[in-house]
């Protein structure tokens, strides 16, 4: 099976309202982000120069603002599900267009995008080769969809953490490696690279994760969540068996990134 159900992801009227909620405090904690989207910049072709580029999950703007900065002669589209975000990042400039809309529909015309640039958005989308579909659509010939996702391997320590106390689901889920592998060598898209590396963020102590991911939006969402308050007794035996993980630097959160770069022929 290489496309996750429609009941492991969250609901996206929840991701839109969540990273609206989140959208004052996110960029204080997006160390990760930055990281992932700069390199991911550095990836696409040196040849490139888009006339129209599209940043899908553009969030707060920050790589809509680098895009533009990158191709003063383009113009671009920040496009993301939550309005928050876009009314946000509006005032902040860098795109020409701000619209809310939905990777798995673009709201956007076919052949009309040299570049579609989307940064650690699409593990939100549970239908990942619909999102492939859109962007092939959409991109003029020779066009590039350039983008960053998260699979499995990301948060185990918290996951494996939780699973030792209660069993239910308090961490995201994401797809596998080898399902991306496997839905873009199908896209029709050419492949220019597909890999996957592993990132380690290092904290103090547990508090300071949840509290990171909650400033991100990105807490919590799946079907399967607990309801209501978590028990004191709970948290303390999450942040026990989360100690076990510690090492010299601090409590480690393992972030395994997906970076593809595809072109439409």
């Amino acid at each position: 099976m290489t496309e996750l159900s429609t009941g492991t992801l969250p609901d996206k009227r929840q991701v839109a309202a969540s990273f609206s909620r989140a959208a004052a405090s996110y960029d204080s904690v997006a160390e990760l982000q930055r990281a992932v989207g700069g390199e991911l910049l550095a990836r696409l072709p040196a040849d490139l120069q888009p006339q129209r580029w599209v940043d899908l999950g553009s969030g707060t703007g920050h790589f809509s603002r680098a895009l533009a900065e990158r191709f003063p002669e383009g113009q671009g589209t920040a496009l993301d599900i939550a309005e928050g975000m876009l009314r946000h990042a509006r005032p902040l400039g860098g795109a020409t267009q701000f619209v809310c809309g939905d990777a798995e529909h673009l709201p956007l015309a076919s052949a009309s995008q040299q570049l579609i640039f989307s940064s650690l958005a699409l593990q939100w989308c549970a239908d990942f080769a619909a999102v492939l579909g859109e962007a092939r659509r959409v991109l003029a010939p020779g066009g590039v969809f350039a983008f960053s996702s998260l699979c499995v391997g990301t948060l185990q320590e918290l996951r494996d953490s939780w699973q030792a106390v209660d069993g239910f689901v308090h961490v995201n889920r994401f797809r596998r490696f080898e399902d991306y592998q496997t839905l873009c060598a199908a896209s029709g898209l050419e492949v220019l690279e597909l890999r996957s590396e592993r990132r380690v963020l290092h904290y103090t102590d547990l508090r300071q994760l949840t509290h990171e991911l909650k400033a991100l939006g990105a807490h919590n969402l799946n079907p399967g969540r607990p309801g209501g308050l978590t028990g004191r007794a709970r948290v303390l035996a999450l942040v026990e068996a989360y100690e076990r993980f510690r090492d010299q630097q601090g409590l480690p959160a393992s972030w395994q990134v997906v970076y593809g770069v595809l072109r439409r022929s």
